[in-house]
C-alpha cells in the first residue's frame, strides 16, 4: 500500500514539475499560435478587398489571399515552437522527406494543381466564356486549382481536371458565338432577292448582334438548289434559340413571297430496258 502510494506522489511530483517548467511555455506558445489565427483571418479579409479593386480573376484573388493566410500561420507556429524550445532543424527534416513521400503519393493531384496555377497566370479563358475542349464544351463556370468547370446548354456541368486542359487544343468562342445555318433556293429564284429577304429576316431578330457583321451569301451550287449560308453572331445564351427563330422565320417568309426550297431530287433514266 505504502509503495502505491509512493508511486502516486511520485507521478503528482512529476506532473507539477513539468507543469512549472513547461506550463508556461505552453501556454505562450498557444496564445501565439490563436493570435496567429486571428491575425491570418483579419488579414485574408483585408487582403480580399484590397485585390476585388484590381482587375484578377476571383480564382488568382483567392489563391493569393490563401497562400498569405497560410504563411502567416506558419510564422506563428514557428514562433509558437521557438517559445517551446523545439529543435527546428530536425524537424524541417523530417518534414521535407515526408514532403517528398507526398508528393510521390499525389502526383496527378499536383499535377492538377500546376495546371491550374498555368490556367489562372495565363488566362487562356475567363470565367463566362464559351469554350471548346477536345470533345467537351460549355461556358466556364469557375476555375480552381484543382479543375475547371463548364456549364452545358442542359443544364448540366462538365468538370474537367486541369492537367486536361493544360497542352490540350482550345477553342475559346467568348461570350459571342456565330450561328452556322444554311438554306437551299431553287435555281429559278432571284437570288438577289433571296439575299435580301434573309438578309431582313435576321437583321429583324432581336437576338442578332449588329456587331460584328452577319455573313449571308451564297456557299454551294448544289445538285438540286443554291445553298445560302447565314452567319450571324449572338451571345452565347441565345445561340440555340436564334437558331430556331431564324429557321423558323425563314420558312414562314419563303412560303409568302413564293420563294422556294427544294426537295432533293434525282433524275432517273432506264435506256434499252425491254417490256414484255
Amino acid at each position: 500500500m505504502s509503495d502505491q502510494l509512493a508511486a502516486v506522489d511520485q507521478v503528482k511530483s512529476t506532473i507539477l514539475d513539468l507543469a512549472v517548467r513547461f506550463g508556461p511555455k505552453l501556454l505562450a506558445a498557444m496564445s501565439i499560435l490563436v493570435v496567429g489565427l486571428f491575425v491570418s483571418r483579419w488579414t485574408d479579409r483585408w487582403l480580399r478587398s484590397a485585390l476585388s479593386r484590381l482587375d484578377l480573376e476571383p480564382p488568382v484573388r483567392l489563391l493569393l489571399a490563401r497562400l498569405v493566410r497560410a504563411l502567416i500561420v506558419l510564422l506563428f507556429a514557428i514562433v509558437a515552437l521557438q517559445n517551446l524550445g523545439v529543435e527546428l532543424l530536425p524537424l524541417i527534416a523530417g518534414l521535407s522527406v515526408a514532403g517528398a513521400a507526398l508528393a510521390l503519393a499525389t502526383q496527378g493531384v499536383l499535377s492538377n494543381v500546376a495546371a491550374g496555377l498555368t490556367i489562372i497566370f495565363t488566362k487562356p479563358f475567363r470565367v463566362g466564356e464559351y469554350v471548346s475542349i477536345v470533345t467537351e464544351e460549355g461556358t466556364v463556370d469557375s476555375i480552381t486549382l484543382f479543375n475547371t468547370t463548364l456549364s452545358h446548354v442542359d443544364q448540366s456541368l462538365i468538370v474537367i481536371p486541369n492537367r486536361k486542359v493544360v497542352g490540350e487544343i482550345l477553342h475559346n468562342f467568348g461570350k459571342i458565338r456565330q450561328l452556322d445555318i444554311v438554306v437551299g433556293v431553287a435555281y429559278n429564284t432571284d437570288l438577289n432577292a433571296a439575299l435580301a429577304t434573309i438578309t431582313e429576316i435576321v437583321r429583324g431578330n432581336a437576338r442578332v448582334l449588329a456587331h460584328p457583321s452577319p455573313v449571308i451569301q451564297a456557299t454551294l451550287l448544289g445538285s438540286s438548289a443554291i445553298t445560302i449560308g447565314v452567319k450571324p453572331w449572338v451571345a452565347v445564351p441565345d445561340f440555340g434559340v436564334a437558331t430556331g427563330e431564324i429557321n423558323k422565320s425563314v420558312v414562314e417568309t419563303f412560303r409568302g413571297r413564293g420563294i422556294v426550297i427544294p426537295f432533293p431530287q434525282h433524275e432517273v433514266r432506264l435506256i434499252g430496258q425491254q417490256y414484255g
